[in-house]
């Protein structure tokens, strides 16, 4: 971490190349699935991983940010690293990076050695198969110099536009950058502009395209106890019955963009001769693709991979009376998803919300988007240096809620509890609810602070 902040980016490939060159390129000891998007990466990333671990195969998973502890983010088979396999794999990188520091007279970053540290633990496990998550971007996100055998695009928006463009189409230009030649490009649905541009990549570079509600998709979602159950449309095959306990449509998408990654890597993806570009943002309800089934999977085995699938963070329940949840949303897309979860699968009668979003991010329009459904917002910081001061956030949700129902609180720890005073106020603790959310920082800060059990470390 002395190498400095994570998202003060250098875009550039050299240096994390020449360190993997050095290293032995252990990004190429085993098949890479690669994730890239604006939201639902680490979910997806997730679900993907749980289905290849229940086929029986040793699986390494690369994602950021963490919730609560760095080594969360090198995991190998579904747990994180261990404190002495982190040391181990930060030493073994170490001298190498000092050799790449004097060549290029930059030291390597964070994100760079991490991702370094993250391909030679995996090479040395060994793991059968790496399920990588771009950290930023993808063109030139130190994740690149992988080659995915599946490149998987999640839904592409405006975010980190600083460094990626102001535009859906400059951004989805960046996160093209991981469809290689002769990959299968899992494309989830994208709104028009960015669908165009990942459809020209995929011509260009010779790839295969499955699209979100052409070649695969959700074809029927009913909200149950705890999640949903799902009929999902594979690229081989359709697969019923599949509880996920996971909230919302998004989450849903989710599952189906796994779903065809799995079955990608399995066995290809079939084609449908010349791409649309217009058809990869339609919906064809009904629509039912059969590609033989050299990549069917065992539905017993998605079935379980999937119930047994987590997501840390994204609606996560910690607490009931009232009911706690924990929900990583950064930007106005994931609040939008977020609130029609909320509205679909929980029955609140008052939910009251705690914010704390970083400085950089479109606060306003996520405060948009939670408006209609909070009765009272506490907003407040988190443990980031990027996190905006409550004052200021109090100023931007009083022009958004009015001032009655904005309540600025410097701890999260006392705006957690403040939130659940204002919640339990009428009394009815049955539909009485508290939304913290804002930043993936907040949900992990607040998973900490109410003491979530995790699975062993």
């Amino acid at each position: 971490m002395s190498r400095g902040v994570e998202w003060d980016i250098d875009p550039t490939l050299d240096r994390v190349r020449d360190l993997v060159d050095l290293l032995g390129e252990p990004q190429r000891a085993y098949p890479v699935i690669h994730v890239a998007g604006t939201n639902g990466k680490s979910s997806t990333a997730r679900l993907i991983e749980a289905l290849l671990r229940e086929r029986g195969l040793r699986t390494g998973l690369y994602t950021s940010p963490e919730m609560t502890t760095l080594r969360e983010r090198i995991a190998i088979d579904g747990e994180p690293i261990s404190e002495e396999d982190f040391v181990r794999a930060y030493e073994d990188v170490l001298p190498y990076a000092g050799l790449i520091d004097d060549k290029h007279g930059v030291r390597l970053s964070f994100f760079e050695l991490l991702t370094g540290m993250a391909f030679a633990a995996f090479a040395d496990a060994p793991v059968d198969v790496a399920i990588v998550e771009a950290g930023m971007g993808g063109s030139w996100d130190a994740t690149n110099v992988a080659d995915g055998a599946v490149a998987v695009i999640t839904p592409i928006g405006l975010d980190h536009t600083r460094y990626l463009g102001d535009t859906v189409e400059e951004i989805a230009g960046e996160k093209a950058g991981i469809i290689k030649p002769g990959a299968v490009a899992v494309l989830a649905q994208q709104p028009v502009a960015a669908a165009e541009v990942l459809l020209r990549r995929v011509v260009e570079v010779g790839a295969t395209a499955a699209r979100e509600g052409i070649e695969y998709g959700v074809l029927n979602r009913d909200v149950a106890v705890g999640g949903q159950q799902l009929r999902l449309q594979g690229l081989h095959a359709v697969y019923d019955e599949i509880f996920l306990p996971l909230f919302g449509d998004h989450q849903a998408g989710n599952a189906a963009t796994a779903l065809a990654a799995v079955e990608a890597f399995a066995g290809g993806a079939p084609t449908r001769g010349e791409v649309d570009l217009q058809a990869a943002t339609r919906i064809a309800p009904g629509e039912v693709f059969t590609g033989g089934d050299a990549g069917q999977l065992d539905p017993a085995l998605v079935r379980s991979g999937f119930a047994k699938s987590a997501s840390p963070g994204r609606l996560e329940v910690v607490r009931t009376g009232p009911t706690v949840l924990l929900d990583a949303s950064h930007n106005p897309a994931g609040m939008a998803a977020t609130v029609q979860t909320v509205t679909e699968s929980f029955g609140f009668t008052r939910l009251v919300g705690v914010l704390a979003a970083a400085a950089d991010k479109d606060v306003a329009g996520m405060l948009d988007q939670l408006e209609p459904v909070l009765a009272e917002l506490v907003v407040t910081r988190n443990s980031s240096p990027r996190s905006l001061p409550p004052e200021e956030l109090a100023e931007l949700a009083e022009g958004i809620f009015g001032t009655e129902r904005v309540h600025a609180v410097p701890r999260l720890d006392d705006a957690i509890d403040r939130a659940i005073g204002l919640a339990e106020e009428t009394g009815e603790y049955r539909g009485a609810g508290v939304l913290i959310t804002g930043s993936v920082v907040t949900a992990g800060d607040a998973r900490t602070l109410l003491r979530v059990e995790e699975k062993k470390r």
